[in-house]
């Protein structure tokens, strides 16, 4: 029998995925859309769909509550907050999400539920970044600055720069990376990433980044298929060139870091960034003395 859940009176309509991150890890929701284990109103669902109070949600692929083994927590760097919104620099090594392997508790999400419950809040993240990427991260302290950011986020709203260190030297000095990657259910979706050569040194060149979309691995992806991975991606990377690079500079994670996020926020636009991390600026101390 599938798990069944009726939308509260005082939930406001919203997409059934953001109803549905409310309750449940992402990796569990994605993977009920990608097996079509979710029915709204007794229909297939897509994670587009509006979910409203009194509809009837039905999920046909059990939730595993099991708890795996935990990993260290560490504590969140808040570089702006007020009564709606949070924002993040989360270090890397930090989960968003648990997942495999990973304890809610030792997430972004976990440590944020943890110290604001005694205030009767309850943090929601808008976006998400990679656990190995470093760098800003928005959540909000309500439904609906929440939902606010949310529809920003989907219609392209919000400015989001990045720092990539990437193998080999760049093409060009600016140029757009314009190729589909796979979205739900293994579907094509549009992805662009614009990208500027901000340095070059031998064997690898540091590029500013700013994405018009956010797929999941965009950035990682699209550098990997011009044959200039992230340097350090154990997924989408070189394997033979990071075996050699942490060798020689001893980077133990990819080099991506998020550092310039801009959005309208009470009337008007609002930007914050975040300097690297000590272990990424170490390297390029390393890379420049090479």
């Amino acid at each position: 029998m599938p798990q069944e859940i009726v939308i509260p009176a005082a939930e406001t309509p919203k997409r059934l995925e953001n109803f549905l991150k409310k309750r449940f890890n992402i990796g569990y929701i994605r993977k009920l859309f990608r097996k079509n284990g979710v029915r709204l109103n007794g229909k297939r669902a897509v994670p587009e769909d509006i979910a409203r109070p009194g509809d009837r949600v039905q999920l046909y692929i059990p939730y595993d509550k099991s708890k795996p083994a935990a990993q260290p927590a560490a504590e969140l760097d808040i570089v702006f907050e007020d009564d709606d919104l949070l924002v993040l620099d989360k270090p890397a090594g930090v989960a968003v999400h648990e997942g495999k392997g990973i304890l809610k508790r030792d997430t972004v999400l976990g440590q944020l539920e943890t110290a604001y419950r005694a205030r009767g809040i309850a943090p929601r993240l808008v976006h998400r970044i990679d656990k190995d990427t470093s760098g800003l991260l928005v959540a909000a302290k309500n439904d609906e600055t929440a939902e606010r950011l949310e529809r920003l986020f989907d219609t392209g709203d919000v400015e989001k720069e990045y720092l990539a260190l990437v193998a080999g030297r760049l093409p060009a000095k600016r140029d757009t990376i314009d190729a589909p990657l796979p979205g739900r259910e293994g579907r094509p979706v549009t992805a662009v990433t614009h990208y500027k050569a901000e340095r070059e040194f031998p064997g690898a060149s540091l590029a500013r980044v700013r994405i018009d979309t956010g797929r999941m691995h965009q950035i990682r992806l699209h550098f990997a298929s011009i044959h200039h991975p992230i340097v350090m991606d154990d997924e989408h990377g070189d394997f033979a060139f990071n075996k050699e690079f942490r060798k020689k500079f001893g980077l133990k994670r990819q080099f991506l870091h998020a550092s310039m996020i801009a959005f309208e926020h009470r009337g008007k636009m609002r930007k914050w960034t975040t300097e690297l991390p000590e272990d990424l600026a170490r390297t390029l101390e390393r890379l420049e003395r090479s």
